[in-house]
């Protein structure tokens, strides 16, 4: 950064930079509000509230170091070598500044007190919430050449701020028990925390994070630090994939206490990843940043493509879609008093920031373009040859609703639909084959649950663009059925059932099924797996008898088997290969059945990871799944030879 920027702040950080907007309240009662749910989630963003507050001291200037630890017990502990949380009295409160960030809602050094230029945790909630939410929290803080510790249960203080002796370095370390009172579960996913620690390293060029976890005696740890930044953000990005120019384009931008920065590259895939940043936050519903790299992106190779007659007179100019099918970009803002929408701080709305973008990208991607003739060459051709696959798209859309218009048949002939019309209340199966068609259709409510049976082997879209899903007879008839959409025409007000329900064989076939079905709807309808709407059936593997009266389902090996120890060894066991052996009674009473059947929702945690999984499975390259396979290898508990 420039001096400008950090001037700013001050090279003092003590009690009078701490400042008390109101008390802690309600934190307990509606721990959403403050952390978006009690999930698994919500467990791991108490992790993330007090890592924000060591990388806003990275932000400042002090901090090259956070470790992170998981241990026995679902314990964390979050240390940094930053210059320790404030330990004065605050007249005011009467309290140390330190118990008061930890027991009072909106207190921090980021008001404007000078603590901190920019910062990601701007309300001064995280560590009062976290307090609030956990069993106990035990912080530990050297300053001022002394080492300072106080204790607190369920958001209450509990051992009040001392001197524990003398102190040769800086830093705060915080160490916590979520609540299990709280939360739905208390265990701590590993590679979760790695892929947001991962982030904010690449996020903070220079900066040291470690996780370690050391629970069931077996270390795990990685320790990750890039000079290199965002660029490295993008390499990583795309490294199951196959770069259409090898070198990560680069842009940086100053404007008073603003700072801009973008990273892109693009890949020979048909998918776009753009991750954006304010103040080391992931915007993950974009926002005003954003907004200005996209407009200033389609701009920029629409003039390129005029000044040298690559788009002639009569032709289109490029959709913002062409211009960033392949993109991998990550776009990082730094900016005071940045307006988020929320606590949670998915969306960035000032203003000022789409203006700094759209210049820095206007100028410098030009600059670029004109210097680097090859590159701009190339990422035009795929741009170009983006634009004629959705333009044969549309053309193959117009087609089918001409031919729907015309023969009046505008649902696919093999789809049995339900006669309720509020989709709310609606649920479609996608059933693979004939068989297991016929059976759902026979054993369902028709009133509100719809069959789709769908047969022969389906496309596999992370190898194809959307033109050729709209030749496939395979998947147009979904687009058809669903009724919202495809690609950039999806519109989620015009689904048709509330459930999509895909229900394969519990075999390697039908999972492979459901994957593909999986990464259709990832690539071309998210916003399906975004809101909740798809979930995957759960038929049972096993049918055991005993006798004329006993007869039991069992959905996994260990059901089967405390069936068994249940009702004895001379039991008749079957074992179902696929639906079509379910007469429809069966496949009812087993997966169809709201009340007795079991449906797992499908839900996206961290897009990122999500689109790299599809990559890895579905994409083009071989070594990574290979790689994938032998590393996981040993998780696989159900395989058909």
């Amino acid at each position: 950064m420039s001096e400008s920027f950090d001037s700013k702040v001050t090279k003092t950080y003590d009690a009078t930079q701490i400042q008390v907007l109101e008390g802690l309240e309600a934190v307990r009662k509606r721990p959403g509000m403050y952390i978006g749910s009690t999930s698994i989630r919500g467990l791991h963003h108490l992790v993330y509230e007090i890592v924000d507050n060591s990388i806003d001291e990275a932000l400042a200037g002090y901090c090259t170091h956070i470790e992170v630890s998981i241990s026995d017990g679902e314990i964390i502990t979050v240390c940094d070598n930053g210059r320790g949380i404030p330990v004065g009295t605050l007249e005011k409160e009467g309290i140390s500044a330190l118990e008061a960030v930890f027991t009072i809602l909106h207190a921090g050094g980021k008001f404007g007190g000078g603590g901190y230029k920019v910062a990601g945790g701007l309300h001064g909630v995280g560590a009062s919430v976290v307090n609030a939410l956990s069993e106990w929290v035990h912080v530990e803080v050297r300053t001022g050449g002394k080492s300072y510790q106080i204790s607190f249960e369920r958001g209450v203080t509990k051992e009040p701020l001392k001197v524990v002796g003398e102190a040769q370095d800086s830093g705060t370390r915080v160490t916590f028990k979520a609540d299990a009172e709280i939360f739905e579960e208390v265990v701590y996913d590993f590679d979760t925390l790695l892929t947001r620690l991962r982030e904010q390293a690449f996020l903070n060029a220079g900066v040291r994070i470690t996780l370690r976890d050391t629970r069931g005696g077996e270390l795990n740890e990685k320790s990750m630090c890039y000079q290199g930044g965002i660029c490295e953000f993008v390499t990583h990005l795309n490294r199951n994939k196959t770069p259409v120019h090898q070198q990560v384009i680069y842009m940086t931008a100053q404007r008073e206490d603003s700072e801009a920065e973008v990273a892109m590259q693009y890949n020979d895939s048909y998918s776009e990843t753009i991750l954006s940043f304010a103040n080391n936050i992931n915007t993950s519903e974009g926002g005003m940043h954003e907004t200005g790299f996209k407009s200033a992106l389609t701009k920029v190779l629409n003039d390129y493509a005029r000044k040298y007659n690559i788009l002639k007179d009569s032709d289109k100019n490029l959709s913002g879609e062409d211009a960033r099918e392949g993109l991998t970009a990550i776009i990082s803002v730094k900016l005071e008093n940045a307006q988020f929408e929320g606590q949670t701080k998915t969306k960035l709305g000032n203003s000022e920031m789409r203006t700094i973008v759209e210049s820095m990208m206007n100028e410098k991607l030009s600059t670029y373009f004109e210097e680097n003739p090859s590159v701009a060459k190339a990422v035009l051709d795929k741009a170009l040859t983006a634009s004629r696959a959705r333009e044969a798209a549309r053309k193959a859309r117009e087609a089918t609703r001409r031919k729907s218009a015309l023969d009046g048949a505008q649902l696919p002939g093999k789809l049995a639909d339900c006669q309720e019309k509020d989709a709310s209340l609606t649920e479609i199966y996608i059933v693979e084959g004939d068989s297991a068609g016929g059976s759902a259709i026979n054993g369902r409510d028709r009133r509100f649950q719809a069959i789709l049976p769908l047969w022969g082997k389906m496309l596999n879209v992370e190898k194809a663009r959307i033109d050729r899903v709209f030749g496939n007879d395979k998947l147009s008839p979904l687009v058809t059925a669903f009724g919202a959409g495809i690609g950039d025409d999806f519109d989620l007000s015009r689904l048709r059932y509330g459930k999509i329900i895909l229900m394969a064989d519990a075999d390697v076939d039908g999972s492979h099924i459901r994957t593909l079905l999986l990464t259709f709807f990832f690539r071309f309808m998210r916003p399906l797996i975004e809101n909740g709407n798809v979930y995957i059936a759960q038929p049972p593997l096993y049918k055991v008898t005993k006798g004329k009266n006993y007869m039991k389902y069992a959905y996994s090996d260990r059901e089967l088997s405390r069936i068994i120890e249940e009702v004895g060894e001379n039991a008749d066991i079957q074992r179902y290969k696929g639906l079509g052996e379910m007469n429809p009674e069966q496949l009812w009473e087993t997966t169809m059945n709201p009340e007795y059947r079991t449906l797992l929702k499908v839900e996206m945690a961290d897009a990122v990871s999500a689109d790299e999984i599809f990559t890895i499975l579905m994409g083009e390259k071989v070594e990574p799944r290979k790689e994938f396979i032998e590393t996981h290898a040993k998780y696989v508990t159900n395989l058909d030879i």
